[in-house]
């Protein structure tokens, strides 16, 4: 008998920690694997009206939120054939991994500044969401490889329109689909902060750029960006020649030139440049809040963002404490440019001048990027002042072995 005892006793033991390691997943995973995003949100906005202190379900409806946001831009883009080539490579709103669309509608210009203040508006309601989280202790589960997006608006939910790939696409993160399959990501309070500072990261990408009047740009070149547009040249578009010898990336040479030619950008809207500088101080200071809880934590569960005594999910990133310090020496000289206490030191030699970047966005003008490299359309803009840090900015490369900016659309 006491045998038997004994042996169900070890069983038990052995049992016990199986059945507890077995986590529940989050209410909100079924709507965000099978794509049904809106009837997530309604659930997740339920349970809030009955349990308005549960950050869990206030987290996951800030996701849900988010992942409608991106969808509606993808599935516009769809809308109006977004070609893929190097220069939708490069820009932040376009490097997505959209299908290519057999039947694609015509886009004007004022289509475009409609898609982008749409995203905009979804990242609103994303960054209202998030801002009540106060749980220190909050955690949300997600299997980022298993969240589906409908790409391309067929209501069809596909195993290759995934979060992940999108995610990875956007910042050129070398993980694979392999890789990331049954990833799962662990977010939490510094995760929340995080995701609102990357809001107001991208809405001041967007503010910035409609807060510039680009009918020119997309009138000349907008056949490079999209299948079918409406332009005063309807020629760019029907007699778009077979890549050529002349062609780099799948642009015609005489384009690119065009191109650098129209990197002048008249102020159609200045009040959006004084947002786009707000967004961008917002995004340093939720850094801060965000590093300061991260650095903090002492367990290890799947981690977005690791301190260096925490194990990240990502594959070979690893973050140290002299990164973090960079970091954060980084969002110091960020934000004296942005409050105009500090100089970008002027480009241009015999000029003791340094560039007021807080100046610049609050007193706008015409953006003509060839005059802002050659120094005169940063004329308006130069005084006499402290300048920011030089040797921070050169420890900063040394820190992160010269992947500063892919770092950086990580770190936030």
């Amino acid at each position: 008998m006491r045998v038997l005892l004994c042996v169900a006793l070890l069983l038990l033991a052995l049992w016990v920690p199986r059945t507890l390691a077995v986590e529940t997943p989050p209410p909100i995973e079924p709507f965000l694997m099978t794509g049904k995003f809106a009837e997530g949100e309604a659930a997740m906005l339920a349970r809030l009206k009955e349990t308005p202190e549960d950050d869990q379900a206030r987290f996951s409806l800030g996701v849900t939120q988010l992942m409608s946001g991106v969808e509606r831009l993808t599935q516009s883009l769809y809308r109006y054939g977004l070609r893929h080539n190097s220069l939708t490579s490069v820009l932040p709103f376009l490097r997505l991994p959209i299908p290519e669309n057999p039947k694609p509608q015509v886009i004007r210009y004022e289509d475009t500044r409609q898609i982008l203040q749409t995203f905009l508006n979804d990242l609103a309601t994303v960054r209202t969401t998030l801002a009540p989280i106060k749980d220190p202790k909050i955690k949300l589960p997600l299997k980022l490889s298993l969240i589906r997006l409908d790409l391309n608006g067929d209501g069809k939910v596909e195993p290759t329109e995934s979060l992940w790939r999108i995610f990875a696409t956007i910042n050129r993160l070398r993980v694979t689909e392999q890789q990331a399959k049954g990833f799962t990501i662990t977010f939490d309070a510094a995760d929340a902060i995080w995701l609102q500072g990357y809001t107001n990261l991208l809405g001041a990408i967007g503010e910035f750029a409609l807060a510039h009047d680009g009918q020119e740009f997309f009138n000349a070149l907008a056949h490079v960006v999209f299948t079918k547009p409406e332009t005063p040249y309807p020629f760019l578009v029907a007699g778009r020649p077979e890549p050529s010898q002349f062609s780099f990336g799948g642009i015609e040479a005489v384009d690119i030139v065009a191109f650098v030619h129209l990197l002048h950008f008249p102020i159609a809207e200045p009040a959006r440049m004084a947002t786009a500088l707000q967004h961008l101080q917002t995004t340093t200071a939720l850094s801060r809040q965000s590093w300061k809880l991260i650095t903090a934590e002492t367990d290890n569960d799947r981690e977005w963002l690791p301190n260096p005594k925490q194990k990240g999910v990502i594959p070979g990133a690893r973050i140290t404490q002299a990164m973090i310090d960079s970091w954060l020496a980084f969002l110091d000289q960020a934000d004296g440019l942005m409050a105009g206490k500090t100089l970008v030191p002027f480009w241009r030699s015999r000029e003791i001048r340094g560039v007021n970047l807080r100046k610049a966005f609050l007193e706008p003008r015409t953006t003509d990027v060839v005059l802002w490299l050659q120094g005169t359309a940063a004329a308006p803009y130069l005084e006499v002042g402290k300048m920011t840090d030089r040797q921070a900015w050169t420890q900063l490369a040394q820190t992160f072995r010269g992947q500063f900016f892919s770092f950086a659309a990580w770190f936030n």
